[in-house]
């Protein structure tokens, strides 16, 4: 009975299992820290300083500093954002493997925004986020039709994309006066997302109305997935296809939306990223890899608003950590470890389910015939016999 309950929970959807996962990666890393001959408080007292600005002076002393957490909020939101895009597509059946080039579309089209709407105070900015949520929208749209009218593969279709995104974008980008192989000129400012209150709350930190889009974002992911008409036919297709045309929904134009949701998710981190954190426009050479976190952000939360929105504070706090930690002679690796290590052990839970499932499937038939009772011995005559196999001679 208690290992029933426990591989219960282990393969139940709820979020023991996401927090299980984390512990045993932070155990991991902490028993790997200890072989490498280091002192594994470091870690902790990096992340302690990530989530809290409390760090203790050289002598002994504790300070605070509130920066910490701005750049904490600052690294999860893209992170958030595109583990929206995952799980808003993971929830309707398809596996979006393509948040990076939404998020590289998104991007791309917030510079130019940025560059050339006339610089007006809020609308300025305001036409930019716009300007990438439906760039985005267009660039997952776009797989989704193909999914849903050709049977195209999502997952093959978006790595293709990602990388027409990045090509694409680097080679529009380079056409704008003024620009360099790395940045073009500087946005104005009406087209920032920069917020002195914000700034004033967090010391000086890059924190930004991003923060307010991101907090909009989970609301709507939230209701839209969970109260919405819309929503219902999304999960219904993810569950059974088939079952949901029957019900009289359409899985063609649900396919098409949740892939153009998820990309406008990732589009709106592109602008979060392009108009909050930096004062001018990128020449991508690479991609930044943001939508390929999202990922496993996506997996950790278990594809909910609030599961993927924690996921993402995680993960933003460990890459903000990071430097934290090697000023503790830490090694940096350390991060990517945890995260590739929650992944990992997050992954095993459905082998997992498939192992329990076929044992329960094995002892099912086992039970069943050693319960089925043998057929009765029939004593007919020959005649009878031979009528029954259809041998009876005219």
């Amino acid at each position: 009975m208690v290992k029933k309950k426990i591989l219960e929970v282990f393969t139940g959807s709820n979020g023991l299992v996401s927090l299980a996962v984390v512990l045993l990666g932070f155990l991991v890393a902490t028993l790997l820290i200890v072989l490498t001959g280091r002192n594994p408080a470091g870690m902790y007292q990096a992340i302690l300083q990530v989530i809290s600005g409390l760090s203790q002076g050289r002598h002994g002393e504790w300070i605070q500093n509130v920066r910490y957490i701005g750049e904490w909020l600052v690294s999860s939101i893209p992170l958030i954002l595109c583990g929206f895009s995952m799980a808003f597509a993971a929830r309707t059946g398809l596996f979006n493997i393509g948040a990076e080039g939404q998020y590289i579309a998104g991007l791309t089209a917030a510079q130019f925004t940025a560059l050339y709407f006339p610089p007006i105070p809020v609308l300025h900015w305001v036409a930019a986020v716009l300007a990438a949520i439906a760039a985005g929208a267009l660039w997952g749209g776009i797989v989704g039709f193909f999914k849903a009218r050709f049977k195209v593969s999502e997952v093959v279709a978006t790595i293709m994309m990602n990388y027409i995104a990045l090509y694409s974008s680097r080679y529009l980008t380079m056409l704008i006066p003024g620009t360099n192989t790395f940045k073009t000129q500087n946005f104005p400012a009406t087209a920032r997302l920069s917020s002195p209150l914000l700034e004033a709350l967090t010391n000086g930190s890059r924190l930004n109305y991003s923060l307010w889009l991101t907090i909009g974002a989970i609301v709507f992911y939230w209701v839209a997935m969970n109260k919405t008409r819309l929503g219902y036919s999304l999960r219904a297709t993810g569950l059974n296809k088939e079952a949901a045309r029957y019900g009289g929904i359409s899985v063609n134009i649900s396919i098409t939306a949740a892939m153009a949701i998820a990309g406008a998710f990732a589009g709106l981190a592109g602008a979060a990223v392009s108009l909050g954190v930096f004062p001018s426009g990128r020449v991508l050479s690479v991609q930044d890899g943001y939508g390929f976190d999202g990922i496993a952000v996506a997996l950790v939360g278990n594809s909910t608003a609030i599961g993927t929105t924690l996921a993402g504070l995680l993960f933003g706090m460990l890459k903000s950590a990071q430097p934290l930690m090697q000023a503790r002679q830490i090694p940096k690796e350390i991060t990517a470890i945890i995260m590739g290590l929650v992944v990992v052990f997050i992954s095993l839970r459905a082998g997992v389910r498939i192992l329990v499932e076929w044992q329960m499937k094995e002892k099912a038939k086992a039970r069943e015939g050693v319960e089925q009772p043998p057929a009765p011995e029939t004593h007919e005559a020959p005649d009878a016999a031979a009528a029954k196999s259809g041998r009876i001679e005219k």
